[in-house]
């Protein structure tokens, strides 16, 4: 089976500061890796180099069979077209910490928007698929509400509809729920672990390690831009063999 995702010795460096440094990572049809790790370890960054939102300095990255960003001719490489990098970035749906909804625009409208307006889907088409987005996560009743009528974990929510709404191969979500109110993570977290159900291939970036004990087929700590263990929940969280994962589980438990 060909990974959804895979890299090799991937490296992204902002000026001097070297973000990645070298990641090897393959990601399943199906799979849901939660990757774990402090603050500027690289997380957030691997996650935005797979959906092409920074290009990667070194290194290969293939989503879906597509070499990310290139394309082989011959033994050469050439750039992508912008064009061409918003067709592959169209397989991946991308939730952030911030929300990012149009505030003037309904929930049903945010929801709509990429299938009408890149899809060019048929109006009452999207219309009814979003309507079916907004159930799903438990918003049926605010489909006419706009974003500052919501709570952070419906806007979430709504977030995640309309990431949906793109008919991904593949989910990112990056701290989905770090930017909410403790009482409104449960809501967020009960959405994705029914998507994660579905069989939806997922990368989640988290904090919550109870949640990636719960749901996560595969564990990724990182530190200071590299993969320091990788394994199965219970591993990685359970009985992890590196130092430096025991000190950050046991920091984040205390």
């Amino acid at each position: 089976m060909n990974p959804i995702v895979k890299t090799v010795d991937l490296r992204k460096s902002f000026g001097a500061f070297e973000a990645l440094k070298g990641i090897d990572v393959e990601i399943e049809r199906g799979d849901v890796l939660c990757v774990i790790g402090p603050s500027g370890s690289g997380k957030s960054t691997f996650l935005r180099c797979i959906n092409q939102l920074e290009v990667i300095d070194s290194g290969a990255l293939w989503v879906n069979g597509e070499l990310v960003g290139y394309r082989r001719k011959g033994n050469k490489l050439h750039e992508l077209s912008e064009r061409e990098i918003a067709r592959q970035r169209l397989s991946t749906g991308m939730v952030f910490q911030r929300f990012n909804l149009f505030p003037h625009k309904t929930a049903l409208e945010n929801v709509m928007e990429g299938p009408v307006q890149v899809l060019k889907q048929v109006r009452k088409q999207a219309e009814a698929d979003a309507r079916a987005l907004l159930a799903r996560v438990g918003l049926a009743h605010k489909c006419d509400a706009y974003p500052v009528e919501l709570s952070g974990g419906q806007q979430q929510r709504v977030a995640i509809a309309r990431a949906l709404a793109m008919s991904p191969s593949l989910m990112l979500f990056d701290e989905p729920t770090s930017a909410l109110d403790p009482e409104l993570v449960g809501e967020v977290l009960g959405v994705m672990r029914d998507l994660a159900r579905t069989g939806m291939t997922m990368v989640i970036v988290t904090h919550e390690l109870g949640f990636a004990r719960e749901v996560a087929s595969r564990v990724l700590f990182m530190d200071q831009g590299q993969v320091v263990e990788s394994g199965s929940p219970e591993q990685v969280l359970g009985n992890p063999t590196h130092l430096r994962t025991r000190d950050f589980i046991s920091a984040v438990l205390s």
